[in-house]
């Protein structure tokens, strides 16, 4: 499976972007996508995941109620939909897909093994 994430860009506080994590393979559509982002000197922090079908999801404390994820299998697309925006969530946003038919959305790094380039978003006025 091969991902590529993409969306990002300055925004204000408060404002709103909406990332894509576009996939290339069949097995995309039966893969857990996990978005996570990582801040100059941080380390990488899950986001948000979701599973297959689209019926099951997970948060991260941070961005519970301000993120939302979602995903289009017929167009092989996941979204990020990220509303309320702060400062504190600029970083490199990275999308990764399990291996198929592990159907947990997982909030470790180490249980997803594609990985694509990310995108980058700023919060800043």
């Amino acid at each position: 499976v091969q991902l590529q994430a993409s969306g990002g860009g300055l925004v204000q506080p408060g404002g709103s972007l909406r990332l894509s994590c576009s996939g290339v393979g069949g097995a995309f559509s039966s893969s857990v996508i996990g978005w996570f982002r990582q801040a100059p000197g941080m380390e990488r922090e899950f986001v948000a995941a979701i599973v297959w079908s689209g019926a099951g999801t997970r948060y991260a404390d941070s961005t519970k109620g301000r993120f939302t994820v979602s995903r289009d299998n017929a167009k092989n697309t996941v979204y990020l939909q990220m509303d309320s925006l702060k400062p504190e969530d600029t970083a490199v946003y990275l999308c990764a897909a399990r291996r198929p038919r592990l159907n947990v959305p997982s909030s470790f790094h180490d249980d997803y093994t594609y990985w694509g380039p990310g995108t980058e978003v700023t919060v800043s006025s």
